[in-house]
C-alpha cells in the first residue's frame, strides 16, 4: 500500500513538473489597435510585445465606437465611463487598422488578421459598408467584430438605439458574413448588472440558429466587469454554455480576461475542474485573447494569466486553446496570398 502511494505521488509530482515546463506560443483572439478615442501605441510597440512573449498571431480590430469630450467637460475622459458623455459609431477605426497592417512587410504581415469592426449594428445600411470595405481592401480584413450590441454601460452611452444580436441589420451582416467566409466576433452581454438569469440569451441564441453557415465567436462568453461587479459570478453560465456548445457547432467562446476569474480560476488561483472539463469536452471552440486597447505594454501579462488553466488541460488540448484554434476560424483561403 505505501509503495502504490509513493507511485502515486511521484506520478503527481512528475505530471505538475511537467505541466511546469510548458511553453506555449499564443494567438491573440481578441485584440484592439486602438482605444475608445482611435488612439494606439502604434505598430512597432505591438510587434516588440508579440516578440517578447511568443504571440505569433493576433486578431487586430478597431473600436467601433468614440468616445466624446463634451463642451461642458473641462477634463478629457481617460475612458469610455469617464463622464456622462455620450459615444458615437466611427467608421474610420477600420481605416487606421489596414493603414496599420498594409505598411508592414509581407512576413510580419502574415501574424495579423484584421476584424471589420466600425459599423452601427442598428443601421441596415452596414452590410453595404463592410461589403464597400472587403472591396476597397481585397483580401484583408479576415473576419467582423468586435461587434457592440449589449454592452454594459457602454450600451447606454451610445447615440442610438440599443443593438440587439438578432436585429435585422445584424441579420444581414450574418448573411454576408457567411457568403465570404468570415467570422464574426460578437459581444453581447448575457444579461444585465442586477438580473440573476440569462435575460438577454435569447438574442445570441436566435442568431446561431437562423444562421448555422455563419462563425459566432462570443466574446467573453457573454460576461463583463460591470456583471462581475454586481453579481461575482453567474451559476447559470456554465451550464448554458454546455448546452449551447453542443447544439450549435457554430459557436465558439473567447476566453479574454473577464472569463479568466472568477470563472477558469477560483479565489486562490488555481483551475476550476468543472471549467477544465467543459475545455476538454470542447476542445476546438475555445481560444483565447487579451482584450487590449490600444497599449500594448501588458499584453504578454494578459496573455501568461491562463497558464495555470492552460497546465490543467491535456497539453494537446492547451496548446489548441492557447493558439491553433483562433487559426482554424479564420477563412479557409489564404488572404494576401499567405497562410497563417
Amino acid at each position: 500500500m505505501l509503495r502504490t502511494r509513493l507511485s502515486l505521488a511521484l506520478l503527481l509530482v512528475a505530471a505538475s513538473l511537467a505541466a511546469q515546463a510548458r511553453d506555449y506560443a499564443y494567438s491573440d483572439a481578441h485584440l484592439h489597435y486602438v482605444d475608445f478615442f482611435q488612439e494606439t501605441a502604434g505598430m512597432d510597440k505591438l510587434l516588440k510585445a508579440m516578440a517578447e512573449n511568443r504571440i505569433e498571431h493576433v486578431m487586430i480590430s478597431g473600436i467601433p465606437v468614440a468616445k466624446k469630450w463634451h463642451e461642458d467637460e473641462p477634463k478629457r475622459p481617460r475612458y469610455y465611463a469617464g463622464d456622462d458623455a455620450d459615444a458615437y459609431w466611427y467608421s474610420a477605426t477600420d481605416v487606421i487598422v489596414a493603414a496599420a497592417v498594409n505598411k508592414l512587410a509581407p512576413e510580419q504581415r502574415q501574424h495579423f488578421h484584421p476584424f471589420l469592426a466600425g459599423f452601427n449594428p442598428n443601421d441596415k445600411n452596414s452590410a453595404a459598408h463592410i461589403q464597400r470595405m472587403l472591396d476597397l481592401n481585397p483580401g484583408l480584413w479576415q473576419g467582423i467584430g468586435e461587434v457592440f450590441t449589449r454592452h454594459d454601460d457602454l450600451t447606454a452611452l451610445t447615440s442610438g438605439d440599443t443593438p440587439r444580436a438578432n436585429n435585422e441589420a445584424m441579420t444581414r451582416i450574418y448573411h454576408l458574413a457567411a457568403e465570404n467566409d468570415l467570422p464574426v466576433m460578437l459581444h453581447s452581454n448575457i444579461t444585465s448588472k442586477r438580473e440573476r438569469n440569462p435575460l438577454y440569451l435569447a438574442e445570441v441564441e436566435e442568431s446561431l440558429r437562423n444562421h448555422p453557415h455563419t462563425r459566432f465567436i462570443w466574446a467573453h462568453a457573454g460576461t463583463s466587469k460591470e456583471i462581475h461587479r454586481h453579481q461575482v459570478q453567474m451559476d447559470f453560465l456554465l451550464p448554458t454554455l454546455n448546452r449551447m456548445l453542443e447544439a450549435y457547432p457554430n459557436l465558439y467562446i473567447d476566453l479574454s480576461w473577464s472569463m479568466l476569474t472568477p470563472y477558469l480560476l477560483d479565489e486562490a488561483g488555481q483551475p476550476r475542474p468543472e471549467w477544465v472539463k467543459l475545455v476538454e469536452r470542447f476542445p476546438e471552440r475555445f481560444m483565447l485573447g487579451s482584450d487590449v486597447v490600444g497599449r500594448f505594454n501588458k499584453l504578454g501579462k494578459e496573455m501568461r494569466r491562463f497558464d495555470p488553466f492552460l497546465d490543467a488541460l491535456p497539453e494537446d488540448v492547451a496548446r489548441k486553446v492557447a493558439r491553433d484554434n483562433f487559426l482554424a476560424i479564420l477563412p479557409k483561403s489564404p488572404r494576401n496570398g499567405v497562410t497563417p
